[in-house]
């Protein structure tokens, strides 16, 4: 397994083998592997990246408030 960041839960996709996985690293470490099917990959993925999207609009929220925020 191969990522630049040094923590991460979600699915991964070999590079190597193409197998389909759900992973758990944490301090650059493996912590949970686990074998999924294309459905359940597919699935992961999206939850991943509507949470992505979730956190995205947050801090854009966050920015504009501390844009008309007075000290």
């Amino acid at each position: 397994m191969s990522l630049a960041d040094v923590k991460y839960v979600g699915p991964y996709k070999c590079w190597k083998c193409k197998e389909l996985f759900a992973i758990e690293i944490q301090d650059d470490r493996l912590i949970s592997c686990e074998a999924l099917s294309q459905e359940e990959f597919d699935r992961l993925q999206e939850e991943l990246r509507a949470e992505q999207e979730e956190q995205k609009r947050r801090q854009e929220m966050e920015d504009f408030k501390n844009k008309f925020r007075r000290d």
